[in-house]
């Protein structure tokens, strides 16, 4: 019989039982967008917090997005894109590094990050500052759901696994799929996983369905 597949996500999959990570709580810090030369941008969640400003304040500012997901959601919402990541926060530094460090950069972001790739370009001089558009909680979802071992647990960032793990603990029988290093990093020790190839859900529903 097939392993039950979990995805610890916002998003879904109509091949696996959906689990919302987290509940989104948006902010609305003041922002003088003419301030900056370029935004990064590293969640489809900052994309939906914009929503809350004047579009014509910022939306033909050029934007840094950390990968091709991210950046197809945000020429979506019309915007213009600057350059595209491959999917790891840690990897913006060369991009940025492609740059004048007279760019001003002004980074939009959740409260809570895994990466720092900001403290580093600081480090070397470029200019970056930071807004909090949004805060992160683990979802009563994530916080009550049983899993049944063994199963496929996909996990797409490192929060999905804090939250998974207040009331769940990772079984040796069950498989485990991440996204990415970033959110590996945050498994326990020991804990065997397979990282999609991708930065991408689709990726690691592909691999779930391969696992008998």
């Amino acid at each position: 019989m097939p392993k039950k597949i979990y995805l610890f996500a916002t998003s879904k999959s109509e091949h696996a039982i959906n689990v919302k990570s987290l509940d989104v709580r948006y902010l609305k810090p003041d922002i003088d967008f003419s301030k900056y030369d370029y935004l990064i941008i590293t969640s489809k969640q900052t994309i939906k917090a914009l929503n809350q400003y004047d579009k014509k304040d910022f939306i033909n500012i050029p934007a840094l997005c950390v990968s091709p997901k991210t950046a197809d959601a945000y020429i979506k919402f019309g915007a213009k894109v600057l350059a595209v990541g491959d999917g790891y926060g840690d990897n913006l530094t060369k991009n940025i590094n492609e740059f004048s460090k007279d760019t001003k950069w002004l980074y939009l972001r959740a409260e809570v990050i895994a990466s720092d790739f900001v403290k580093k370009c600081k480090e070397e001089g470029y200019q970056i500052d930071e807004k909090i558009l949004y805060v992160s909680e683990c979802s009563q979802e994530i916080m009550d759901v049983r899993v049944d071992s063994p199963s496929v647990l996909i996990f797409t960032s490192p929060s999905s696994i804090e939250c998974f793990l207040k009331n769940n603990s990772i079984t040796s029988e069950d498989k485990v799929i991440v996204i990415g290093t970033t959110t590996a990093n945050f498994l326990p020790d020991a804990t065997e996983y397979i990282m999609s190839q991708n930065t991408s859900i689709q990726s690691c529903i592909e691999l779930a369905l391969q696992i008998k």
